[in-house]
C-alpha cells in the first residue's frame, strides 16, 4: 500500500528540506551554517551540503544524501512510509487514505478518536491530581518519591479518582461515544453484562506517549494494599505492547547527544534519573525488551546500558534483553547495581553523581554473562562446565560482527577453562567455534566434551595404577577415598567402576574397565594408559597411596579456593557485602585445613 504520488510530491515541496533539517540539527535561524557540521557522522568538517531549490542534502563527509524523505529515514531508521507521516506531522498536513488499504484507512481513524480520549483522560487526570482532594494520597506518595512539580508536569501524571464511571462520564460530556469508549480501553466490560466501568480507579497514572509526544495507553500504580501493584492498557488500535519506550519522547534528543542510552524497566526507574539530569535513558515498560523495542531503539543509539534490577528476575530479564539487542547488532553494556537496588532508589539514597561514576563503569555484556554462569557453578565439576558453556553460547552466537563473535568466544572459553592448546580439548572447541560461527546448533556430545577436565593429574594416575596392581592393597585403600575426593576429576568413571567391581567381586581388567565406563570417551581412553602404569608401582605402595588420596584432598581444597577468589571479585565489585562476608569467612576456613594438611609435609622435609 502506498500513499498517492502528487501527496508526496506537495508534500515534499512544502516541508522545505531547509526548515525540516533545522529542526533536527537544532539551527536557530535559516541563514545558518550548513557546512558546519553533518547530523549522521559528527564532524566539523565543510562537508555537509543543502540545496533548498534542489530540495535534497548530501555529505560530502560520509556519502548520504537525497529528499527530504530520505534525510528523515536515515536519522530516524524508519520505513519510507513512516518518514512520509512523520514529515507530513511536522508541517500539520493531513495524510491522505493510502491507496488500495480501506482496512489501514478505518485502523488510523480509530487509532486517533483513541488517541484523543486519552488526550482528554490524561488533561483530565492531570487537573484530579493537582487539585482534588481525593489525589491527597497521590501527592503525598510523589513527595515521599522526591518527584518536583516541574517532573510531574513533564510526565503528565495523574490521579485516577476512585469511581466506578467518572472517567466515562467526563469523555461523554467531551463529545466521545459509548461505543469510542468501549474501543478505548480505558474501561472494562462487567462479566455477564454489557455495561463497563473505569479501569483506572484509585490509582497514580502514568501516560504512556509514542515517540511523537502522543498518549498511547496508560499504567496506573495502586497506592493501597492491592495484589496488583500496576495495572495497564490493553492493546489497541493505537496501542500494541512491546512497540514503544516509556520516556523516549522526552529523551530521544539526550541519547542522540550523548551516543548511547540507559535501558531500565519501570516507570519511576526512568522519571526520578530523568528529573536529576540523567536523560538518555528510555523503560522497557516493565516487561522484557522485545525486538520492535530494539529496533525503535536502534533509531537513536547503537549502544545501550542495560540497567535493570539485580535480583534473579532482574538478571534474567537483562540477559533476554542483552540476546535481542546483540541481534539488533547494538553495543551492549550491564549496570548492576548494590544490593540489587534499582536507579530510582540508588539515586535518591546515593546521588547522581555516584549513580554516572558506575554507569561509566558498566560491564560489557559477555563479561557479565560470563559471571553469571559461574556464580555458585563448580567448574571441575563436568556437568556443571557444561552447563555454563550452554548458557553463555547463545549470547556469543547472536554477535552479528564475525570479529567480535571470535573474540567473545575465545574470552569465554577462556574464563570457563577450556583451554585451545590441549590436545583433548582443542578438537572440540574448535567444532563449538565452527557451530557458532555458522549459527547450526551445538551438538551435546561437543558441548560435555570440552566441558571435561582434560587433564589426567600425576597423583590420579599413580593411585590408579596402584589400586588396579595390587587387589589386597585395593582393599585397603578404597574405604579410605570419599566421593567428593573424586568427583571432580576427569577419572570419576574409574573410581566408580573400582568400587562397582570390587563390590561383585569381578576381577578388574580391561574388558571390565571398558564395560564399566561405556558412554564416556575420555574416561575410556585413559583405561590403557592407568592399565600401563598399574605395573609400574613400586614399594611401600600402601603409603604411596595414602600420600596421594591426601593429595587428592589439598587438591580440591586449592581448587575451591581459587574459585572464592573468582567469586569474591564478583561479589565485591558489586558490593554484595553479605556474600562477601560468607566467601571471605569460607575462603579463611579452607586456607587454615589446608594449612594443617601441608603441615606434615614440612614436619618430614625437616627431619
Amino acid at each position: 500500500m502506498r500513499y498517492p504520488q502528487t501527496f508526496i510530491d506537495d508534500l515534499k515541496r512544502q516541508a522545505e528540506i531547509v526548515r525540516v533539517i533545522q529542526d533536527y540539527v537544532q539551527l536557530k535561524k535559516k541563514g545558518a551554517n550548513w557546512m558546519a557540521c553533518c547530523p549522521f557522522h559528527k564532524e566539523k568538517t565543510p562537508s555537509f551540503s543543502v540545496s533548498p531549490t534542489k530540495e535534497i542534502f548530501y555529505c560530502f563527509g560520509c556519502h548520504k544524501g537525497g529528499s527530504v524523505f530520505n534525510f528523515v529515514m536515515e536519522i530516524e531508521r524508519v520505513s519510507f512510509p513512516e518518514a512520509i507521516r512523520i514529515v507530513a506531522d511536522k508541517i500539520g498536513m493531513p495524510l491522505p487514505k493510502m491507496i488500495d488499504d480501506s482496512r489501514f484507512e478505518a485502523r488510523r481513524q480509530e487509532s486517533d478518536e483513541i488517541i484523543q480520549l486519552n488526550s482528554w483522560a490524561m488533561e483530565w487526570w492531570q487537573q484530579q491530581l493537582e487539585s482534588s482532594k481525593e489525589a491527597r494520597v497521590a501527592r503525598e506518595y510523589l513527595v515521599q518519591r522526591e518527584l518536583t512539580e516541574e517532573t510531574q508536569k513533564a510526565f503528565r501524571l495523574g490521579y485516577a479518582p476512585d469511581s466506578w464511571d467518572a472517567l466515562s462520564i467526563y469523555l461523554r460530556q467531551k463529545g466521545a461515544a459509548q461505543q469510542q469508549i468501549e474501543r478505548s480501553g480505558l474501561v472494562v466490560k462487567k462479566e455477564d453484562s454489557s455495561n463497563y466501568y473505569d479501569r483506572f480507579r484509585g490509582r497514580l497514572m502514568f501516560p504512556i506517549l509514542d515517540v511523537q509526544g502522543r498518549p498511547i495507553a496508560f499504567g496506573g500504580r495502586t497506592l493501597k494494599n492491592e495484589d496488583a501493584k500496576y495495572v495497564n492498557s490493553p492493546e489497541t488500535a493505537a496501542y500494541v505492547k512491546g512497540r514503544n519506550l516509556f520516556g523516549l519522547n522526552l529523551t530521544r534528543d539526550e541519547i542522540r547527544r550523548q551516543g548511547f542510552v540507559i535501558l531500565v524497566e519501570g516507570f519511576l526507574d526512568l522519571i526520578v534519573p530523568y528529573q536529576f539530569g540523567v536523560k538518555n535513558v528510555v523503560a522497557s515498560l516493565g516487561t522484557a525488551l522485545t525486538g520492535e523495542q530494539a529496533k525503535l531503539l536502534s533509531r537513536f543509539a547503537r549502544k545501550v546500558v542495560v540497567n535493570y534490577d539485580g535480583d534473579r528476575a532482574g538478571v534474567q530479564a537483562a540477559k533476554k534483553s542483552i540476546e535481542i539487542l546483540l541481534a539488533e547488532d547494538i553495543e551492549v553494556k550491564v549496570l548492576v547495581l548494590p544490593d540489587n537496588a534499582d536507579p530510582d532508589e540508588f539515586i535518591r539514597k546515593f546521588g547522581v553523581t555516584e549513580y554516572q561514576r558506575r554507569r561509566a563503569q558498566a560491564q560489557p555484556h559477555i563479561q557479565f554473562v560470563i559471571e553469571n554462569a559461574l556464580r555458585e557453578r563448580n567448574l571441575h565439576r563436568p556437568a556443571e562446565k557444561a552447563e555454563a558453556v550452554e548458557e553463555v553460547l547463545p549470547y556469543i552466537r547472536a554477535v552479528n560482527s564475525r570479529i567480535q563473535k571470535r573474540e567473545y568466544f575465545d574470552m569465554a572459553m577462556d574464563s570457563l577453562g577450556i583451554d585451545r592448546e590441549n590436545v583433548n580439548t582443542s578438537t572440540w572447541r574448535r567444532e563449538l567455534w565452527q557451530a557458532v560461527r555458522d549459527n547450526r546448533p551445538t551438538r551435546s556430545s561437543a558441548v560435555h566434551a570440552v566441558a571435561k577436565q582434560a587433564k589426567v593429574t600425576a597423583a590420579e594416575q599413580r593411585l590408579l595404577g596402584l589400586l588396579l596392581a595390587d587387589a589386597d592393597l585395593r582393599h585397603q585403600v578404597l574405604p579410605m577415598l570419599k566421593k567428593e575426593d573424586y568427583e571432580d576429576l576427569a577419572t570419576a568413571p574409574l573410581f566408580e567402576a573400582l568400587f562397582a567391581l570390587d563390590r561383585e567381586g569381578t576381577e578388574i581388567d580391561f574388558d571390565a574397565l571398558i564395560r564399566r565406563t561405556e558412554g564416556d570417551e575420555f574416561a575410556a581412553s585413559v583405561v590403557p594408559m592407568v592399565l600401563m602404569n598399574s605395573s609400574l608401582h613400586g614399594s611401600n605402595e600402601h603409603y604411596v597411596a595414602e600420600e596421594c588420596v591426601s593429595t587428592f584432598r589439598l587438591m580440591r581444597i586449592e581448587q575451591r579456593i581459587e574459585e572464592l577468589r573468582r567469586e569474591l571479585a564478583i561479589a565485591e565489585r558489586e558490593e554484595d557485602m553479605e556474600r562477601v562476608s560468607r566467601l571471605a569467612a569460607e575462603q579463611i576456613q579452607l586456607a587454615a585445613e589446608r594449612q594443617v594438611m601441608l603441615q606434615p609435609a614440612r614436619e618430614a622435609t625437616v627431619k
